[in-house]
């Protein structure tokens, strides 16, 4: 079998470097806060990077932004006069958030909001043409037909945590309200026509769609 820790390891010394910022960054998350490893990381953020330069959106949304990690690689990539947009549900992160991103090179590329992305975000009256959803995991379904409402045609949606620890396939996990969550995610995308999709096996899953 593969030392995965190895494999992950070469994988990281074969890419782009996340940057000191970025790296102090995810440590501090891991130190500061309950769940560390919701935080995109090295290779999912440089992979969010990379997306969006490829894209290039003018106005990018961030459903779930945590401690702002993958907020900052998704302004890396923005061309001049792009904008993202991420919002917060959990008012108690804020404290911590608020100066990673307002002390980052992009500070001036993202717009950082407390409140609840699904009632919130039609309100802005922008039209997107990238979303990140990383939110909720229960309630995943209604961020993504908000989302696609105010998506332009050929936009995308990334999707994070589809594979979910591997719980998706693992039938003791069939009571978890956050596994049934991804799971019932899962399986409305998989027969919606209204998009093309496909399924990453990138750190915890990434669903990469595209709005026909």
């Amino acid at each position: 079998m593969r030392n995965e820790a190895l494999l992950e390891s070469y994988v990281r010394e074969h890419s782009s470097p996340e940057g000191e910022y970025l790296y102090r960054l995810y440590r501090a998350t891991n130190i500061y806060t309950l769940h560390g490893r919701m935080a995109s990381g090295h290779l999912q953020g440089r992979l969010l990077k990379m997306l969006v330069k490829m894209v290039r959106p003018k106005n990018v949304l961030e459903v779930g932004t945590f401690s702002g990690y993958s907020a900052i690689c998704l302004a890396e990539g923005l061309d001049e006069g792009g904008k993202v947009y991420t919002f917060e549900i959990n008012d108690e992160m804020e404290d911590f958030t608020r100066p990673w991103i307002e002390g980052s090179s992009v500070a001036d590329k993202i717009e950082f909001i407390i409140g609840d992305a699904i009632t919130e975000v039609p309100k802005l009256g922008v039209t997107f043409d990238m979303a990140f959803i990383d939110g909720d995991k229960r309630t995943y379904i209604e961020t993504y037909e908000m989302v696609l409402k105010i998506l332009r045609p050929g936009g995308f949606i990334l999707a994070d945590n589809t594979l979910w620890d591997g719980h998706v396939v693992e039938h003791e996990y069939d009571n978890d309200h956050q596994t049934q969550g991804i799971k019932s995610f899962n399986d409305y995308i998989a027969n919606d026509d209204r998009v093309e999709k496909v399924i990453l096996p990138l750190r915890d899953g990434l669903t990469l769609i595209m709005k026909n």
